[in-house]
């Protein structure tokens, strides 16, 4: 292994140490009224990542194929409770990255969770302790800041929450704030929006839902207003409003179809903009977004479940070769970023399969695919509960397809490089 990646290793390792040493070791409730009913408790959670990647022959992209990585996260989470009527949580999170000499801040692009800012808060509460160069980076970040407030005919959730939208396990139509990547391999903390939830219910089965969420100016707000429900085996909703820039017409619906789950998300953008590729009905300022998929578990074994499902990105490249160019234009990279596209083209499919070996260790295969052209990435894992508050992660990205050529992508996932993840998680 290259002396560079042997160096970021040996870096790494004295600050998971050092970190270790002064992040909470302690989760506990630290107050309780003699009622019982309001208390305060603390949690924390420290987080190792580490990746190896080897990537194409393309020098332009990859000056150096070998390349390091490395995420060192401590989150503090405080929680209190008020009786059945109010809670309050505040997260606050430390973060470490370590890359390679010449690999660059993007390594670990799509795996590790972005560095990028965060979309619709306020003010970012993110702001940079330390860094060096560009391979070393210290962050810290309030995340979380958010009061919930529970009646008999709903909720009113105020703050920095977490909001996600849709059915969709691996892509999503309608997530539309900070939606994961479909091959971010951490997915338990989504990134913290600056928002207002209020939701009153109509009966048992039905309620309506206004979404209030801020940017920094109107242009980066949302507002939204949902109504769900469901009626046997089938749920549905409706999301009508603004995203950004955008108008949003958005429905999603699932549904038990024997011993199976089925799902169905499509959205609806009318955007500012004119689009560079073709928009619906020849009409560059609408861009549609589609998920469709189904989840069984087969009864083998413990139980192997299959999950499938395919995407459809209005806002993704239609020709790929045209890629590195849009990533440069800054409406195009605005919504990249964002999430809005999720894939870099415009058709992708999925399979991933889960399996129980036992009570401590479950394998899963994830293969990702271009349906336009070919290429993909499989990514086979093995997740061990090593102790009870720890939990250990290790994954292999390993892509197909046509490789780039002087720094043009010739296919979506051809470009990707083959990369080794092992992440342990501790929580306390």
């Amino acid at each position: 292994m290259p002396r560079a990646i042997r160096s970021h290793y040996a870096g790494a390792l004295c600050f998971v140490i050092s970190l270790a040493l002064t992040s909470p070791t302690v989760g506990a409730e630290i107050w309780k009224a003699e009622s019982g009913e309001h208390s305060v408790s603390v949690n924390g959670a420290l987080k190792f990542s580490s990746l190896v990647s080897y990537g194409p022959d393309d020098p332009v992209l990859y000056p150096d194929r070998w390349t390091g990585a490395g995420l060192a996260r401590g989150r503090l989470m405080l929680t209190s409770r008020h009786g059945d009527w109010a809670n309050a949580e505040i997260a606050y999170e430390q973060r470490a990255r370590l890359v390679s000499e010449g690999a660059g801040t993007g390594t670990g692009g799509g795996i590790l969770p972005s560095e990028a800012t965060a979309p619709f808060r306020i003010t970012q509460l993110d702001s940079e302790v330390f860094a060096c160069d560009e391979e070393f980076s210290y962050r810290h970040e309030l995340d979380r800041a958010m009061v919930a407030l529970h009646a008999d005919w709903g909720e009113v959730t105020i703050g920095r929450q977490a909001i996600g939208l849709g059915r969709g396990a691996l892509f999503g139509a309608v997530d539309v704030f900070a939606p994961f990547t479909p091959l971010e391999v951490d997915r338990e903390w989504r990134r913290g929006v600056d928002g207002i939830r209020v939701e009153r219910r109509l009966s048992a089965t039905s309620s309506v839902e206004l979404l209030g969420v801020f940017g920094d100016s109107w242009d980066g707000s949302a507002l939204l207003g949902r109504a769900r429900g469901y009626a046997g085996n089938i749920d549905a909703e409706v999301i009508v409003g603004k995203r950004a820039k955008d108008a949003m017409y958005a429905g999603t619906m699932s549904a038990a179809v024997g011993d199976a789950e089925a799902h169905l998300e499509l959205a609806l953008f009318r955007t500012s903009e004119a689009q560079p590729d073709d928009g619906l009905l020849g009409d560059k300022h609408l861009v549609t977004k589609a998920v469709v998929g189904s989840s069984y578990t087969f009864d083998v074994g413990n139980g192997l479940t299959v999950l499938g499902e395919y995407h459809y990105s209005g806002f993704g490249v239609k020709d790929i070769e045209d890629a590195m160019d849009r990533l440069v234009d800054p409406t195009f990279q605005e919504r990249f970023l964002r999430g809005d596209t999720q894939i870099l083209g415009r058709h992708a499919h999925a399979v991933q399969m889960t399996y129980p070996v036992s009570d401590a260790w479950s394998a899963s295969l994830l293969l990702l695919q271009s349906t336009a052209d070919g290429s993909g990435v499989a990514t086979p894992s093995l997740v061990a509960d090593v102790r009870e508050n720890a939990t250990l992660v290790v994954s292999a990205f390993i892509p197909w397809g046509e490789e780039p050529d002087a720094g043009q992508l010739e296919s979506e996932y051809g470009g990707s490089a083959a990369t080794l993840f092992a992440q342990l998680s501790l929580y306390y």
